[in-house]
């Protein structure tokens, strides 16, 4: 007598593998934070020191092609500093410039075009070609930005706030002494330098 074998299925039922995969991928979606472009980039020299930067009373220096552009942390300090620099320079700007101005990346206009970059578009303002802060000797408003920068974060945050240079590996040294020359006049002798991560030698 002959034993007639079922016939076993040979696929595999995906279903549940796929929820799981779309909703890891749902998630990961979710919950990331998209890069934001930088107003100037610049190719920064290497290092193999780990030091994490604070993420408050932070002003970021950044060097490269031969300008300078000036970033702020904390909302209500930006708000303050532009307050105090319009005061300065007989300037006007509106509530909701101060609100965006706020929430903007670093720029590197002189205070007089400043208001047209804070009404621009995120997107387009990646796009314009700022020659950055102003740094002579007849009109130096990095000078001023840093200077008043620094009273708004003992007014706002009672702290003191820390300086990092952000600097092109391509940069020639004068252009990096004249911001640091600006730091020392303020009495600002520690501050740091940004660099990129690289593995160590061995």
């Amino acid at each position: 007598m002959a034993v007639k074998m079922t016939k076993k299925s040979l696929t595999t039922d995906m279903t549940a593998m796929c929820d799981v995969a779309f909703l890891l991928l749902t998630f990961f979606i979710l919950t990331a934070t998209s890069k934001i472009p930088e107003a100037l980039p610049v190719d920064m020299p290497s290092s193999t020191v780990q030091s994490k930067l604070p993420e408050t009373d932070l002003a970021t220096l950044t060097i490269g092609k031969g300008k300078v552009f000036f970033d702020l942390k904390g909302k209500e300090v930006r708000i303050e500093t532009l307050e105090k620099m319009a005061e300065k320079y007989g300037l006007q700007f509106t509530d909701e410039d101060k609100k965006e101005f706020s929430l903007m990346e670093g720029f590197g206009v002189d205070i007089a075009s400043l208001k047209s970059i804070i009404e621009m578009e995120h997107a387009d303002r990646a796009k314009v070609n700022q020659p950055g802060v102003p740094k002579d000797s007849l009109n130096n408003q990095l000078a001023d930005w840093v200077r008043i920068s620094r009273q708004a974060n003992i007014d706002v945050n009672d702290k003191d706030l820390e300086i990092a240079i952000k600097g092109d590996a391509k940069e020639e040294y004068p252009a990096i002494r004249k911001v640091m020359d600006i730091l020392q006049d303020q009495g600002i002798n520690s501050f740091s330098l940004v660099t990129g991560l690289r593995g160590k030698d061995f």
